[in-house]
């Protein structure tokens, strides 16, 4: 059987705000691609923060094994030697193509894309110079342009990412541009279960659902594109995001709401319509998009393909994750955290002395952080967490210091020293100075911890 054409689209700042995960939003296109194949109720990314997962994504890695210790345009880079999807499945006969953005590099030309649909420059100074470039409507107008233009006598590979739903700055800080995006009411909006219900926090819900239904557009234009076309039968079509919402507790943080993540794939007679409950990682989907091209996974990924537990072919070998593991190193500051997650518990490691929740800018000058952040930042983050999901599973009562939780606060521990161990984490060896470290302290060597 010949391989699939793959369909990567991917958004900013999602978490699972979908219908399809329960949310009370009208998301109907992205509902359908999830009705139609496999929707993924426990997809979790490595990092709750945009770089960092993404480079997840593309390498099969953990962040601190593939060098994207904290974000792109903070002067973070993929190491020189990881092999990134595109290249690879390129090497395998794909003919590969990026819309929109990319947000894993400064340096675009890495990537090694067959061609580019946007307008960077070779080097993206900044995450606004693509604002423009990457709205969900146009960049699903523009993947229509391309596919429609002509035949694909190889299959196609192509990356369509959309700016939505990321915060801009504007002049009352932190937005998601009411102007731009017709919002709802928000006082007819269903309030975040991790958070609790106050007048800023209800005005950016309902921003974010004005973003959303444009990403939801451009989704679905994307998606009639294929139909037209007479590619959808023969094409993969996979629709994820990097982290939790752009809202206190979620992005920037381990909890579930930060590194929890949508992730649907439909392929029309190959895989049957279903709800997936096993723990899955993005570094996973890496693996599992290059079997389904026929292509190998390098040795050393730190993912494992799950594409036998969506086809049955009889001989397919599959075991499904018993724990997954995720962290952050740097942001808009210095934040070190790992953390093992299993079916019913959550361990956390915090490395550094930080406010009880911490807030990446966009969401300390939002209306929603205003509501939050005296009350976060009043406390002092402990530093270990543990959590039973199944009674608490929006972690709000830390049970490190439980004598009755002593043996799983241990072996958790265990595992996730012995995982640092095995993927020579950086953290181990103390705090992780920044990239641009000898720009800062230039007459500093390296005794200077």
């Amino acid at each position: 059987m010949a391989p699939p054409n793959i369909l990567l689209m991917h958004c900013h700042d999602l978490g699972r705000y979908l219908g399809c995960y329960g949310a009370a939003v009208d998301t109907p296109r992205i509902d359908g691609l999830a009705d139609e194949g496999a929707r993924f109720d426990r997809h979790f990314v490595t990092a709750p923060q945009c770089s960092p997962s993404r480079s997840s994504l593309m390498t099969g890695r953990h962040p601190h094994q593939n060098g994207m210790l904290g974000l792109a345009h903070g002067d973070w880079e993929i190491g020189p030697d990881e092999r990134l999807l595109p290249q690879l499945l390129g090497e395998a006969g794909y003919e590969t193509h990026r819309f929109g953005l990319q947000h894993i590099t400064e340096y675009p030309d890495r990537l090694g894309y067959d061609h580019e649909h946007v307008e960077e420059p070779l080097r993206a100074n900044t995450p606004p110079s693509v604002h423009e470039t990457a709205r969900a409507r146009e960049v699903g107008e523009e993947v229509a342009s391309v596919l429609s233009a002509g035949e694909h006598e190889t299959p196609f590979f192509a990356s369509v990412g959309f700016f939505e739903l990321h915060r801009v700055e504007e002049e009352d800080g932190f937005r998601f541009e009411a102007d731009r995006y017709e919002t709802p009411d928000p006082e007819r909006v269903e309030p975040l279960p991790f958070l609790p219900d106050r007048p800023g926090i209800r005005s950016d819900i309902a921003e974010v659902q004005g973003m959303l239904e444009a990403l939801d557009d451009g989704v679905g234009t994307v998606l009639d594109t294929l139909e037209q076309a007479d590619l959808a039968e023969e094409t993969l079509v996979v629709f994820t995001t990097e982290h939790g919402l752009a809202f206190p507790r979620a992005k920037g943080c381990c909890y579930d709401a930060g590194i929890g993540a949508a992730l649907a794939m439909r392929y029309p007679g190959e895989l049957e319509p279903d709800a997936v409950d096993d723990l899955v990682s993005n570094v996973d989907v890496f693996s599992t998009l290059l079997e389904f091209a026929g292509a190998e996974s390098p040795a050393n990924v730190a993912g494992r393909s799950f594409r036998g537990r969506l086809v049955d072919e009889g001989e397919e070998q599959y075991e499904p994750r018993e724990r997954l593991f995720a962290g952050m190193t740097w942001h808009d500051r210095y934040n070190p955290i790992r953390a093992v997650r299993t079916e019913r518990y959550k361990y956390v490691r915090n490395f550094w002395h930080l406010p009880g929740v911490y807030l990446t800018k966009d969401i300390y000058e939002s209306a929603a952080g205003s509501e939050v952040r005296e009350e976060y930042y009043c406390e002092q983050r402990p530093y270990v967490e543990l959590y039973d999901l199944e009674a608490d599973p929006h972690e709000r009562e830390n049970l490190a210091d439980d004598p009755d939780h002593e043996d799983v606060r241990n072996r958790l521990r265990d595992e996730l020293i012995g995982w640092m161990l095995e993927t020579d984490d950086p953290l181990l060896e103390g705090p992780v100075r920044p990239s641009d470290w000898e720009e800062i302290h230039p007459t500093m060597g390296d005794e200077q911890d």
